[in-house]
């Protein structure tokens, strides 16, 4: 039976479908960039999807998949000294990603940019869109891309997470499915449809051996500790920082309305 579960803002739609549910981040006038209130409404809906299902399709609203951190309410945070909530940060959501027991498909619907590419990089399964366009933008704000740098170089050969890195290019849906990022690509009007049914069909297997499974590829043939890699590349925004003026630069041209080589 179909359940549907909503955060307080509507920011986050659940729907548990059984096996399997759907997630769909609900923020489309800001193309589902990530502030606090919608990482805290996908924590929750994490948590309270633990042990209930086998499987989770994460999607966007509208045109947009994530277009990854509202930088934004970040600059403003930072502008008012207000301190970040580890735990609620970006990286949290996608370490919890990772540490949880069920399987996540990445419906990619349209524009995954930054912050976005790191969300098809911690999920196990891709499939996009043929609309897709995904890209790190980072570069044209004079810093490293945090997240999506150790999470794409863990997904991808080094020239192609390169590529993405120091040119701030999209790639289309095939592209991506040509060079590894996502499992295929397939028509807009089918993508739901297909991420679905790789849901449910994985969905029928049972829990524990699906969270057994999903932990020991982090662990063969080595180990990948997520957190300490987000911390690390966190870690290169902060040399950045100390080193240049440029991204504080860069930020107060984009919170004036200036758009940035890069920028969707």
């Amino acid at each position: 039976m179909t359940e549907n579960m909503m955060s307080e803002d509507n920011l986050v739609v659940v729907e548990d479908k059984g096996a399997y549910a759907t997630l769909r981040m609900n923020r489309p006038e800001k193309r589902n960039a990530m502030n606090v209130a919608i990482r805290v409404a996908m924590l929750e809906a994490l948590e309270r999807l633990k042990g209930r299902v086998g499987a989770i399709v994460i999607t966007g609203t509208e045109g947009s998949f994530c277009a990854g951190l509202d930088l934004k309410e970040e600059s403003a945070l930072r502008a008012a000294g207000t301190a970040s909530d580890p735990a609620t940060s970006w990286q949290a959501v996608n370490v919890a990603i990772r540490a949880h027991p069920a399987v996540f498909i990445a419906a990619v619907n349209g524009i995954a940019l930054g912050g976005g590419v790191t969300l098809i990089n911690v999920c196990d399964l891709a499939i996009a869109s043929e609309r897709a366009q995904m890209g790190m933008p980072e570069m044209g704000f004079a810093t490293y891309p945090g997240l999506a740098g150790p999470s794409t170089q863990y997904s991808l050969t080094r020239k192609r997470h390169a590529w993405l890195m120091f040119t701030t290019d999209r790639i289309d849906g095939a592209t991506a499915a040509e060079w590894g990022l996502v499992n295929k690509v397939v028509p807009h009007d089918s993508l739901l449809v297909e991420a679905e049914a790789v849901a449910a069909k994985i969905g029928q297997f049972d829990q524990t051996a699906l969270a057994v499974s999903k932990a020991a590829m982090d662990r063969i043939p080595v180990e990948i500790d997520w957190n300490g890699a987000f911390d690390f590349g966190v870690g290169q925004i902060e040399r950045i920082r100390r080193e240049s003026n440029a991204g504080d630069e860069g930020m107060a041209r984009f919170s004036s309305g200036e758009r940035l080589v890069g920028q969707g």
